[in-house]
């Protein structure tokens, strides 16, 4: 029996590629509503960062989530996203892989 591989990922602010696993993602849905997806499973255009909140920053500062998502996004917008993605970082603890650079 083969075992299938680990599907890869790369941080839209940092380049890193690694197993998706240790990646949050970022996902705009059918509506255009864009919201941190937990399970890295929902439908729709998906951008993946470190789970770290320096590569978040970083990708929020170089405009890199509204050009992968093809979505723009307000200060509004960047706040909500900014709590979704600490709330996942806590959900997830301090000792899940890629949490540093």
């Amino acid at each position: 029996m083969t075992q299938r591989p680990t599907p890869q990922r790369t941080c839209v602010a940092c380049r890193r590629v690694d197993d998706k696993r240790s990646f949050v993602r970022l996902v705009r849905d059918a509506e255009g509503d864009v919201h941190v997806d937990p399970s890295g499973k929902a439908p729709g255009r998906g951008a993946s960062v470190c789970a770290s909140i320096a590569c978040f920053e970083s990708a929020v500062t170089k405009n890199r989530f509204a050009s992968a998502l093809r979505a723009s996004l307000g200060e509004e917008d960047v706040e909500r996203l900014r709590h979704e993605f600490e709330d996942v970082l806590q959900t997830r603890g301090a000792s899940a892989p890629g949490t540093g650079r």
